[in-house]
Order: C-alpha cells, then sequence, then structure tokens
C-alpha cells in the first residue's frame, strides 16, 4: 500500500464506511499498484452523478449483495476512480469532493486546481 498521505501532503482522513469504502475497503481511499483504477478521490455522491455513472457502465446505486455493496446513494461517500472523477468533471457532473481524504495519486490524473474547485471540506 502506498503512503497514507492526502493532495494536501497530510495524513489521509477516512473517506466513509456506511457503505465501506476504498480498493481495501478499509474506509480510506488508499491505493497501491494493484489499483488500477485509482480509486483516490472521496466524493459525495450526488443523484445527477451516479445517473452519469450509471450511464458510462458503472452502475452504482444498485445493490449487490454477493459482494456486500448495499448500492449508493446521495450524500454516500465513495473513493471513486481518478479518471472517472475527471470525465465526470468534463461532462458538467462532477460530485464534491473532500480533498483532505482524498490521495495524493490521483493528482496523477486529476489537476489539484479542479480538486479545490469542487472541496467541500476547505475553507
Amino acid at each position: 500500500m502506498d503512503n497514507s498521505i492526502n493532495v494536501l501532503g497530510e495524513p489521509l482522513e477516512p473517506c466513509g464506511e456506511n457503505p465501506l469504502t476504498g480498493f481495501f475497503r478499509d474506509g480510506k481511499c488508499n491505493t497501491c499498484d494493484e489499483d488500477l483504477g485509482s480509486h483516490t478521490v472521496c466524493i459525495e455522491a450526488t443523484r445527477e452523478f451516479l445517473d452519469f455513472s450509471q450511464s458510462r457502465g458503472n452502475d452504482l446505486s444498485t445493490p449487490m449483495p454477493d459482494f456486500d455493496f448495499p448500492g449508493l446513494r446521495p450524500g454516500d461517500t465513495w473513493c471513486l476512480c481518478a479518471a472517472r472523477w475527471l470525465e465526470a468533471y468534463k461532462s458538467g457532473q462532477a460530485p464534491r469532493v473532500y480533498v483532505t481524504k482524498t490521495h495524493i495519486k490521483a493528482l496523477e490524473v486529476v489537476p489539484l486546481e479542479l480538486l479545490r474547485e469542487y472541496a467541500i471540506d476547505l475553507n
């Protein structure tokens, strides 16, 4: 696992435990070389984003009991793939972001300025 550092260079804060998120299902947007999707951007789900994601072939709303996944609802937090967030941004559907909960590796895909623009947790 890569170091648990956020995009601000500080310790990575938990993203969500209900539902449990993260590539490692540890509640944080931690990552490693095996995380090919780079599940590093902590978002707050919106209906618009969930509909957008489903239209792109990634249904995050439908429960999948076999994988202990209850499905996301608006307001849930989730470690999203950095490329999916950027795609949503370019389509005008990007959800808000928790930068203190977003892994520094997200910066390999998404510029910090965009994350700051969509930040929930910055003053």
